[in-house]
């Protein structure tokens, strides 16, 4: 389950993916189908897809252990096996790893 609070040691990594509105819905196909693969991985604790209104975007919100168990994770084979395919659909993807400074709740 996702769990943002500071200094908790998970590693955060925010993926946005620019992308034409067509193809908003099978980038999102397989991104879910990737996130199911990710979730049986060592250090897994969460993803979190969401799609913008306009369908030009998605953006996904990865917890994980650590960092080494993350970059494991994105080398497997079977994660890896669709890449050519995520890569034609979008325009651009941008990965980047995050650490969480302030929450503000009410």
């Amino acid at each position: 389950m996702t769990d943002i609070r500071e200094h908790n040691g998970v590693v955060t990594q925010i993926t946005t993916v620019k992308l034409p509105p067509d193809n908003q819905d099978e980038v999102l196909n397989l991104m879910i189908e990737r996130a199911r693969f990710m979730a049986t991985q060592p250090g897994f604790v969460s993803v979190n897809l969401h799609r913008s209104k306009d369908g030009s975007h998605v953006v996904n919100y990865i917890q994980w252990t650590n960092a080494q168990k993350l970059e494991a994770a994105h080398h497997a084979p079977e994660f890896r096996k669709k890449w050519p395919l995520f890569g034609a659909l979008a325009d651009e993807i941008e990965p980047c790893l995050y650490d969480v400074v302030h929450i503000e709740a009410a």
